[in-house]
Formats: structure tokens, C-alpha cells, sequence
């Protein structure tokens, strides 16, 4: 049993399906005091954070939909809002490794797993843009500054914790903007009034014109699937 921290996007089509049944399977175990895995790891870990496992299954969601997978257990429950768990059972830098033995010879995930800091960045920058724009220029000027061998588990941590903030109503229609302008050119009514769409509209004619044109770039960023759920 395991919920992931790292975004769904690394994971393949099995690992994000598996993790899917086992949140349900946690929310039951919580909600209806079943003693089964009641003293798992995972389950003590989200115990007191229910409305912040509902945002990951969104997250997991989100995913699903934009892979064109069919969510047959969506949930329904509601939780009022409370904290994230306050720690990791491996570190994001561990799970990136833990899904690299496991995926050998296997489909990977949507996002390649990273191996630099540098490619760790360019997954996770719409979804940067989204939330601080001032982060994200500073981000960005470090890391041209950084080798690329360099460890990057502070910082795979700090983009996890992250990416668990809602993003500005103006920070996320900045950043849709610049994803939009990767694969404007390829709508047939280029013309159109963008500036006319709301958020769901503009984020969901990007997510068709990446699939359709593979754009490498935006299939392989966070953002792509996990702003779907603050719009």
C-alpha cells in the first residue's frame, strides 16, 4: 500500500491505477474504523489530513482524464479543509528511484523520471509559474547556475510541497498562457479571441492540441493535468 507525493504524471498507467484503488482503500479504512492496515504506514500518515488525500485523488483524477482513462470510483466525500501530513515516508528523490528499479523493462509514466535537477525544473515550471512567478524567475536563474550532477533532493521536496498550494486566479492564467503558446499555432481558429476563454476552456484546448501533436514539452510538464484542479 502506498500514495505517492510525487506528481502522477511518473507514474505508468498500473502504478497510477494501483494508487487510485489503494486511496479509496485507505479513505474506507479511516472513515469506517476497519482494523485492516489500520496501523499501516500510509494509513497513519493521512489519518488526520482526509481533505488533503481528496486533493490527491483530484491530482490522481486530473491525471486519469487527461490520458483518456475512465475513473470508474470517483469520490464523493467531502472533507473540511485541514493540513497536509507533515512528513514523507521516502523523500521524493526516493521515490524517483524506487519507480526507476520498478519500471525496468516496463512502460513508464507521461513525465519521464528525472535524472537532473535541470529536467526535475522543466517538468514542474508552468506549475511553478502558477503559484509565485517571482519563485519561478528565481528558480530558473539557480538553476543555469547549477551542475547538472548535482543532488537534487532538497529540491524535489520543496516542488512537492509546492505543488499542494492553489495557485492565483492571475498566477494560473498567466501560466496558461504560456502553455497555450507552445501549440497556438495549431488551432484551426488561431484568430479566436483567447483572451475570451475562461481557465477550463483554455487549459482543455491545450491538453487536445498536445496529445494530438505530441508536443514534448507540455506532455512532459506537471501542469499539463494538476491545474486542472484549481480551475
Amino acid at each position: 500500500m502506498r500514495i505517492w507525493d510525487i506528481h502522477p504524471g511518473y507514474l505508468n498507467r498500473q502504478s497510477l491505477l494501483g494508487e487510485h484503488r489503494e486511496l479509496h482503500g485507505i479513505i474506507s479504512i479511516i472513515t469506517n474504523n476497519k482494523k485492516g492496515y489500520a496501523q499501516h504506514p500510509e494509513t497513519l500518515r493521512w489519518k488526520d489530513s482526509l481533505w488533503a488525500i481528496r486533493q490527491r485523488h483530484q491530482s490522481l483524477s486530473a491525471e486519469m482524464f487527461l490520458r483518456g482513462y475512465k475513473e470508474a470510483s470517483p469520490l464523493k466525500a467531502q472533507f473540511p479543509k485541514g493540513p497536509w501530513p507533515n512528513h514523507f515516508i521516502d523523500r521524493p528523490r526516493v521515490q524517483f528511484n524506487l519507480l526507476k528499479e520498478r519500471y525496468v523493462g516496463k512502460e513508464l509514466g507521461r513525465i519521464p523520471l528525472p535524472q537532473t535537477r535541470q529536467q526535475l525544473w522543466a517538468h514542474h515550471k508552468f506549475s511553478v509559474m502558477a503559484r509565485d512567478v517571482a519563485l519561478y524567475r528565481e528558480l530558473g536563474r539557480a538553476l543555469s547556475k547549477t551542475s547538472p550532477g548535482q543532488d537534487f533532493s532538497d529540491f524535489a521536496d520543496e516542488l512537492v510541497l509546492l505543488l499542494r498550494k492553489r495557485p492565483s486566479e492571475g498566477g494560473l492564467y498567466n501560466s496558461l498562457q504560456h502553455m497555450w503558446g507552445y501549440v497556438s499555432r495549431l488551432y484551426p481558429g488561431r484568430r479566436c479571441n483567447v483572451q475570451s476563454w475562461p481557465p477550463s476552456q483554455l487549459l482543455e484546448e491545450t491538453q487536445k492540441l498536445a496529445r494530438s501533436s505530441q508536443e514534448g514539452y507540455l506532455l512532459s510538464s506537471t501542469a499539463l493535468s494538476e491545474l486542472k484542479i484549481w480551475i
